[in-house]
């Protein structure tokens, strides 16, 4: 209940992103009450184990505590937790509320144990929602060497061993000018959709056995200035999800080559992450009965260079949707099933190997 109770208190607070100081405020308060020292970067903060060694391995519980801006589509108050049927509705809840606060009682029932083969730091990171600078990526090399993670996400607590990377590239065809009356000029309207059917029918020979195929797809296109005039620009938008397979930029370099519009990335940093198959914590997962996936979805994983594993109460479908909801029981599942895999994982694996 003491989790359902902070899980309330951040509904009720808005937190978009970039917008996170009052939830922030809040996470570290439910820690100080329990004297725990909280340390803080923006409107990121995080807690280590009481037992903090640094010449153990690392283990990382992070979720993120900003929301998006609710959709047109809510019949309720998206800032009013309400209980109904088992569902505590609201903004955030099941992304990533519902991961955060089980991941934030599970680093409680493992604080003051004295017998951890590694430490444990519980992360609540800002700007998830958006990839922005001032989230996990400015906290990251602050919490020292890390080992492996476990990311809060609504998977319904299966095991996402991988995720799909992004993409944003701005495409811009270029043409010349001309009376749309006379046989003159160079549309470039035209060249963006011969550019725009290269792209729609290539596809890229590596698949991902958990993944697929690279996802490139166009979603946005805009040219010309008035009916009589052929265009002289064309600009359009690729959305690219991208697989372990190939680095953003291998598939950036790929798609250049194959049109003769200019292709540029927004940015690179948002590659396809994950963790090997038998890493001890997936095995540890699979012995609990969860099963391994592939995730379409993108999350901070993205920028952790280590080992990292996706994993959390809640189902992706209901994500950024009106009328948010988690199952109460999905908050406990959750719980229950963090601490089974860290103890599982304590118990056969860490005798095992000595190592993480």
């Amino acid at each position: 209940m003491e989790a359902v109770e902070l899980l309330k208190e951040l509904i009720r607070t808005p937190s978009f992103s970039k917008e996170e100081s009052a939830t922030a405020e809040l996470i570290s308060a439910f820690f100080e009450r329990k004297n725990i020292a909280v340390n803080r970067h923006g409107n990121n903060l995080w807690v280590t184990t009481a037992n903090y060694r640094t010449e153990l391995p690392t283990v990382l519980l992070n979720s993120h505590h900003d929301t998006v801006k609710p959709v047109s589509g809510w019949a309720r108050d998206p800032f009013s937790p309400d209980i109904e049927d088992g569902k505590l509705y609201g903004l955030g809840s099941n992304d990533a509320g519902a991961s955060l606060v089980s991941l934030a009682t599970t680093f409680l029932n493992f604080y003051g144990r004295k017998d951890l083969p590694f430490n444990l730091i519980f992360l609540a990171s800002a700007e998830e929602e958006i990839s922005g600078a001032g989230g996990v990526a400015s906290v990251l090399p602050q919490l020292g060497k890390v080992d492996f993670g476990i990311v809060g996400e609504p998977t319904e607590m299966q095991l996402a061993v991988a995720e799909k990377g992004l993409m944003v590239i701005d495409g811009l065809a270029r043409g010349k000018a001309g009376h749309a009356a006379r046989d003159e000029g160079e549309n470039a309207l035209y060249i963006a959709l011969e550019d725009i059917d290269k792209l729609r029918n290539f596809s890229f020979p590596r698949i991902s056995e958990q993944l697929g195929k690279v996802k490139v797809s166009v979603t946005q296109i805009e040219a010309g200035t008035q009916h009589n005039v052929v265009p002289d620009s064309c600009r359009f938008v690729v959305d690219v999800r991208t697989t372990e397979q190939y680095s953003n930029q291998e598939v950036a370099d790929e798609l250049q080559n194959l049109v003769t519009s200019r292709l540029i990335p927004r940015s690179l940093r948002l590659n396809s992450s994950g963790i090997p198959l038998e890493h001890p914590l997936v095995r540890a997962g699979i012995r609990l009965g969860r099963t391994a996936f592939g995730s379409s979805t993108l999350s901070d994983q993205a920028l952790m260079p280590f080992p990292t594993l996706k994993m959390g109460p809640g189902h992706s479908n209901r994500s950024h949707t009106a009328d948010e909801f988690i199952y109460l029981k999905e908050i406990e599942e959750g719980i229950n099933l963090y601490t089974s895999l860290i103890d599982t994982y304590i118990q056969e694996d860490v005798p095992k190997k000595q190592t993480v």
